[in-house]
């Protein structure tokens, strides 16, 4: 597993598998791996940060919306995010902030263009040394 994750390919979804020793790092792990889908990540700089708040009932379901905000930033303000710190998080709410810049057509590449994070196959799961975290998206 490459940075923590590994891209799962899954007819016609895409989806990651994320390792982390703590919530914190699985949530930032799988915001990296994500966008490591949308764009070639080493082009983005971390010149804008956008402080994100997301509540939910479950762990599961912080992980969709958490992404999907993500997803939301990227499709309507055109930004793309390279670094992800984990202010506070709870199985119910995650404060974090987002750093990047918008997209740049002469720098950044968009490999794939994402619709949602869904709840097919989505597992947040307590292991020996951390957390796994499974999602697949819509694409």
């Amino acid at each position: 597993m490459e940075n923590g994750f590994q891209v799962l390919e899954h007819t016609a979804d895409v989806g990651l598998v994320v390792t982390g020793p703590d919530l914190k790092q699985a949530f930032a792990t799988a915001a990296a791996g994500l966008f490591s889908i949308i764009a070639q990540s080493r082009q983005i700089e971390t010149r804008d940060c956008h402080h994100i708040e997301v509540k939910a009932e479950d762990a599961e379901s912080l992980l969709v919306g958490w992404l999907n905000e993500l997803i939301y930033l990227f499709d309507a303000h055109h930004m793309l995010f390279k670094r992800f710190d984990i202010v506070e998080i709870t199985p119910t709410r995650l404060v974090a902030e987002a750093w990047g810049e918008p997209v740049d057509p002469s720098r950044h590449r968009i490999k794939v263009g994402m619709k949602a994070a869904t709840y097919h196959m989505l597992k947040v799961e307590k292991e020996a040394g951390g957390y796994r975290l499974q999602v697949l998206f819509d694409v």
